[in-house]
């Protein structure tokens, strides 16, 4: 079979613009394929060819020139990549253009990327699923809160990731504040429970239906949370590949994540995070188009199972263009 030709979609409308950017530079260089690159500008207009690889080269692209649909012969390429984080390309949005005009895509189909990026719906068919969740609520903007769980509290907006509009609360006072920055980015908001003693833990899953767990990370920092700077800063936080667990842990993190990977119906890849509170396990939120960025922990978790960068990504092209 000769090789598929690849469309890499990176940029978009999201808080995580810029690191779509960074991930899509770490593809570009590890791809075993050739690739073609497409950037969806901060305005929603695309930028193709040689004004892509400058969008590229700047990490931003604050306008672009063509609206949407894009002037592509999408004939010409048989997998699309979307590497699109957070809303306008994490949530479904892209992926039922990709089935309209069926082309195979990596990654999770529409239901799955809408379920997944909702931090309250997600919950809820875990929760359902018997898969430990730390307690929540959500609301709406404009809606009283009642927190029906002392503080800490963890404010978020439902439909964004990379820890964008996160803020940690001590105190109900505070807690208004919160929610009306978490409201800038999402008419809706979780409030978690702030769990003392957490330990956070990563796993990556590679896989149609049946999908394949990484050996388990940790994540350790010295910040209050693992906030952006913290997440995409080098230095600021340190990855631990495998995470000191034992081997009765590691399991049970394994065997919840594909688990819920199956639940929500999830294909290509996620990376599923955990929190461990003693020797509790809380699922905290599936992330079905993880970074790759020099800090991410999604190609790391691989590598150490013996999947190098560029075996990832054609395994992932594989998967693509597999119907299970």
């Amino acid at each position: 079979m000769e090789k598929p030709r690849i469309l890499l979609l990176a940029g978009g409308r999201s808080q995580e613009h810029e690191v779509s950017l960074w991930s899509a530079e770490g593809v570009l260089a590890h791809m075993p394929f050739p690739t073609d690159l497409a950037v969806i500008a901060k305005d929603g207009r695309w930028l193709l060819g040689e004004r892509a690889q400058e969008a590229l080269r700047a990490k931003e692209a604050p306008t672009g020139d063509h609206p949407f649909p894009p002037p592509l012969d999408w004939d010409r390429y048989q997998v699309v990549f979307p590497l699109l984080h957070g809303p306008f390309g994490e949530d479904g949005t892209v992926q039922g253009f990709l089935e309209l005009l069926g082309k195979p895509y990596v990654g999770a189909g529409v239901a799955a990327s809408a379920l997944c990026l909702d931090k309250d719906l997600s919950k809820r068919v875990l929760a359902q699923a018997g898969i430990p969740v730390v307690p929540w609520v959500a609301l709406y903007r404009g809606e009283r809160p009642f927190i029906p769980f002392d503080p800490p509290y963890f404010v978020k907006p439902a439909n964004t990731g990379s820890s964008i509009g996160v803020a940690r609360v001590e105190d109900y006072a505070h807690l208004e504040a919160a929610l009306a920055e978490a409201f800038r980015y999402d008419p809706k908001a979780v409030v978690e429970k702030a769990l003392l003693g957490v330990r956070e833990l990563e796993v990556g899953v590679l896989g149609n239906v049946r999908g394949e767990a990484s050996p388990v990370g940790e994540v350790r920092y010295q910040a209050p949370f693992y906030d952006y700077e913290t997440k995409y800063t080098p230095g600021r936080a340190e990855l631990l590949i495998p995470a000191p667990l034992d081997p009765g842990t590691q399991e049970t993190v394994q065997e919840l994540a594909l688990k819920a990977y199956r639940v929500l119906g999830i294909r290509g890849m996620a990376r599923v995070d955990f929190f461990l509170v003693g020797e509790e396990i809380y699922l905290n939120e599936i992330n079905t188009i993880p970074g790759f960025t020099p800090t991410s922990m999604y190609p790391r978790l691989f590598a150490a199972a013996g999947v190098p960068y560029p075996e990832l990504l054609r395994r992932l092209v594989e998967l693509a263009l597999s119907p299970v």
